[in-house]
């Protein structure tokens, strides 16, 4: 079944339109020491606070798509504080130095911030979008659907991916990430499929220890409790107060239960089994997963998952803070926890 039989031609078009951008401001990943910038940006935290001598001043973190920057008032830090909020909108002026190894923007005296309102701002600064064809990425995932031969999980699979309509127009526009990893729009639908691919893959190498269906299945659900943990506006990506509270794990085991609740007879010991891959996908208790994997089917699937993240966080990286000269190391990762060798992979391929 193609994404349009589902949602509607209407509805599809509206996904698949490219998002404008054309302002000529810079993105953070732009930065360079010296510049003297204006940018729209994301309040993520502020802090007031004052040096030894009491002066004050008000400490940011600003973000757009591309990344993160501090942000120093030293000029009208009070003001400043009172007139926004964490998640407003700004446009800020001022001049990129170098402080303690990184980054930072020190706003002008005069006109250093001001708020911006709905319709002053390009929301594709704040929100990127899968380069990859929505509709293209559901029809592959409608064909492992369909290679399912284990009749209860193929009918459950329906239950969520075909016959959901909610959910599937919330599933293929969300991201997997606020962050960290597919932290844009249609994410969360590259990197399922990413991962059904992997473990595809996979449950043929070790088809004499893997439940191929049960994987498959596994794969395609492992997240979906993120299409509630996560909200898209024109701000960005925002997590919601249900994904803040109970995380997508436990939604996406607690949606599992109620779809095969919709199945006549659907085995009890099979819906454990499957809830366990999702509930241990993770890996690790101190990762979030409130139990390890216990199970091959679950070890492959949090391995295929964590690999697929990991990729696409040094994708990511690369893109961003890639230059022409081909080689160099990026900025530490706070997520990775290191800094990244880069390559040109085109003069690489030469």
């Amino acid at each position: 079944m193609k994404l349009k039989d589902i949602l509607g031609e209407e509805v599809v078009k509206k996904i698949n339109e490219t998002q404008r951008s054309d302002t000529p401001m810079p993105f953070v990943s732009d930065l360079k020491p010296g510049m003297n910038v204006t940018l729209d940006l994301k309040v993520i935290s502020k802090r007031l606070q004052q040096t030894r001598d009491g002066k004050k001043f008000l400490l940011m973190t600003l973000s757009d798509r591309t990344g993160t920057i501090r942000g120093i008032d030293w000029h009208s830090a009070e003001e400043n504080d009172a007139k926004i909020d964490i998640g407003s909108l700004v446009r800020v002026r001022g001049r990129i130095v170098v402080y303690e190894e990184r980054l930072q923007l020190n706003l002008d005296s005069q006109n250093g911030l001001d708020l911006l309102k709905d319709g002053m701002y390009d929301s594709s600064r704040f929100l990127a979008t899968t380069k990859r064809s929505i509709p293209s990425m559901y029809e592959s995932l409608e064909k492992y659907l369909n290679s399912i031969k284990n009749e209860p999980l193929k009918q459950l699979l329906k239950c969520v991916f075909e016959e959901d309509r909610e959910f599937v127009e919330h599933f293929v526009t969300s991201p997997a990430a606020v962050t960290v990893h597919h932290a844009y729009k249609g994410g969360l639908l590259e990197h399922t499929l990413d991962v059904v691919e992997i473990c595809d893959f996979l449950s043929n190498k070790y088809a004499e220890s893997l439940d191929r269906d049960l994987l498959i299945a596994g794969a395609m659900l492992h997240d979906i409790g993120k299409v509630r943990e996560y909200s898209l506006n024109q701000a960005g990506i925002d997590k919601t107060d249900e994904g803040e509270l109970i995380g997508h794990i436990t939604i996406g085991s607690e949606m599992i239960t109620h779809y095969a609740g919709r199945i006549r007879d659907f085995p009890e010991d099979l819906l454990i089994e499957l809830k366990h891959l999702i509930l241990s996908h993770h890996g690790e208790m101190e990762w979030g997963s409130p139990v390890v994997p216990k199970t091959t089917e679950a070890i492959v699937l949090h391995m295929a998952d964590n690999l697929d993240s990991k990729i696409a966080q040094f994708r990511e990286i690369e893109n961003r803070e890639s230059n022409a000269s081909g080689y160099g190391w990026s900025n530490y990762d706070r997520f990775l926890n290191r800094r990244i060798f880069m390559k040109n992979r085109d003069s690489s391929a030469q």
